[in-house]
């Protein structure tokens, strides 16, 4: 149901009754630091998520040898909290890391080397490399269809992620068919309150936007916020959906309405992510392009500021983001 508090609060019963029970360094305490790492990275508390994580992987290599598999799950772990912060660098190291040992542990065609592919995917997709993350959940997608029956909840997620590359790639027709799959799958496997419901719809709408049919996008938009404003979840998916109707109002030219989605995205990223993180600079090119299209060329400079110095300190020099980021400050340096 993605009811977090919920879940934290099992674990970490569970984790006191193991605590009293075992020796300090037992493997079951390190399952037990994942469980509940898990469960910080899937709010969006990411700082927590790392200690936890890192606490189980500091049992585990002591209780392992090095090229054991649960390592390797270790390192997925770590990795992908390093990629939601933000640091795509660390990220790939540790995801290398973990696809080591699973390529000399296991068949080619195993489902975790489906979730390395998938890592990878999503590493480089962050990188604004998209047809190398394209290439990664290619071959992802080639294994988990060849395990999963073709409406299991897994491959949804694999759709998604098409979804995101071929959105990325301005291919909007093919994202949006891969995000309809995803939403065809999560409709009849989740309860139609679920978070990963709401994280459908608002890509469903953004794609909508992109292709300028701003009724169907406000329509989805709408349809995300109704369960993300009702039952717990990732702040920062919702921080998302606000951005995305933002953006959508933006392109209706309705400035007032956009703003104030813009400013309640960006208090919950401000909030929840690292100061330099790059969906931060996603945030100060869309209120940068408001104010520019406003004439408050000033504030619409700050922003874009702020936006070109994440971007060159986190990003490749030759991401997309970066290119648009440094366009974006020339139109309005010429206005000033």
């Amino acid at each position: 149901m993605g009811d977090y508090s919920k879940a934290l609060e099992f674990y970490e019963k569970s984790h006191q009754t193991k605590e009293k029970a075992l020796p300090s360094n037992h493997p079951d305490l390190a399952i037990s630091y994942d469980n509940i790492g898990q469960v910080y990275n899937n709010m969006g508390d990411y700082s927590k998520a790392l200690e936890f994580h890192e606490k189980s992987h500091q049992i585990l290599e002591k209780a392992l040898p090095p090229n054991h598999p649960d390592l390797a799950t270790s390192y997925n772990n770590i990795a992908s909290v390093y990629n939601n912060m933000g640091d795509y660098s660390k990220a790939l190291e540790f995801f290398e890391k973990s696809y080591k040992i699973y390529e000399k542990a296991l068949p080619p065609n195993h489902p975790s080397m489906a979730i390395s592919y998938n890592n990878f995917g999503q590493v480089y997709f962050n990188m604004g490399d998209y047809s190398k993350a394209l290439e990664y959940s290619k071959k992802d997608f080639e294994i988990t269809k060849q395990v999963l029956p073709e409406n299991h909840p897994d491959l949804a997620t694999t759709f998604s992620w098409f979804g995101k590359i071929y959105r990325s790639m301005k291919d909007y027709p093919k994202a949006l068919d891969n995000f309809e799959k995803c939403l065809s799958i999560r409709q009849k496997a989740l309860p139609n309150n679920h978070p990963y419901l709401a994280l459908t719809y608002s890509n469903v709408g953004d794609v909508h936007r992109l292709m300028g049919n701003y009724e169907k996008a406000l329509a989805f938009h709408q349809k995300a916020l109704n369960i993300q404003e009702n039952v717990q979840c990732n702040p920062l998916e919702c921080a998302t959906t606000y951005i995305n109707l933002g953006e959508t109002y933006r392109e209706m030219k309705d400035y007032s309405t956009a703003l104030t989605y813009f400013e309640k995205g960006l208090e919950i990223r401000e909030k929840k992510l690292p100061k330099n993180h790059p969906h931060l600079a996603v945030v100060y090119l869309n209120m940068a392009k408001l104010y520019l299209a406003t004439r408050k060329y000033s504030m619409a400079m700050k922003n874009i500021q702020l936006a070109v110095e994440i971007a060159q300190e986190k990003l490749p020099s030759t991401h997309p983001h970066l290119l648009e980021y440094k366009e974006t400050f020339e139109k309005i340096r010429k206005k000033m």
